[in-house]
């Protein structure tokens, strides 16, 4: 896999004593790998020591060079993406996979089967955009990956009162930011804010990444 962007961690090499393993950390549908999310999300978890390896899938590169929007790939081609970017990636660090939206459910989708030390989701799809009936949960069913899913609890891609009552595995853990979007935005009147949820996802993962 080509284009990999690649957070090296601050000087901080552990979190609570242990070592810190590496994030693989890929994009969702419709912004880039050096979104203002994505670009915040790694710097924050280089505060934790955790190094995070971005890349992007061949559809969002072929963006980049053109200028011009095109949908996302296949989701075959997104999964072989996946596959060789872990691939390139494999060292004697403990790796995990995960992503924003789109990027984490395809991580998802090939946890299992790639023998990773774990899984993270932001912003997880539960369901399509105006389409609860949609549920996108089946493979989470019987995911044997330890895997955290950030969730902002108004998402309206799978809110907390649509995810409570979905069957999920139990190696699985939810993480909800109170009043937060897809992309984890509250409201003012939530007495939160963006940056407050963001620094709390990472310290979620840091601590999830490090157990």
């Amino acid at each position: 896999m080509n284009h990999l962007l690649i957070t090296k961690p601050d000087d901080t090499t552990s979190v609570n004593g242990k070592d810190v393993p590496r994030l693989i950390f890929a994009h969702g549908a419709g912004a880039p790998m050096d979104s203002e999310f994505m670009d915040t999300v790694a710097a924050l978890l280089g505060q934790y020591g955790i190094g995070v390896i971005r890349f992007e899938f061949p559809y969002m590169h072929q963006r980049r060079e053109s200028g011009k929007r095109r949908p996302p790939d296949r989701e075959t081609v997104l999964l072989d993406s996946w596959r060789q970017v872990i691939a390139e990636c494999r060292g004697r660090e403990k790796l995990f996979i995960g992503g924003k939206s789109m990027g984490g459910r395809m991580a998802s989708m090939i946890a299992d089967e790639q023998s990773v030390a774990g899984l993270i989701c932001l912003g997880y799809p539960f369901h399509p955009a105006n389409k609860p009936q949609r549920v996108r949960t089946q493979h989470l069913r019987q995911l044997k990956t330890p895997g955290l899913i950030l969730q902002g609890s108004r998402d309206a891609l799978g809110s907390r009162e649509q995810v409570q009552d979905y069957e999920l595995s139990p190696a699985l853990e939810i993480v909800w930011l109170e009043d937060g979007d897809h992309d984890f935005k509250p409201r003012r009147k939530s007495g939160f804010t963006h940056r407050q949820h963001l620094e709390t996802a990472a310290a979620a993962i840091a601590a999830f990444m490090c157990k």
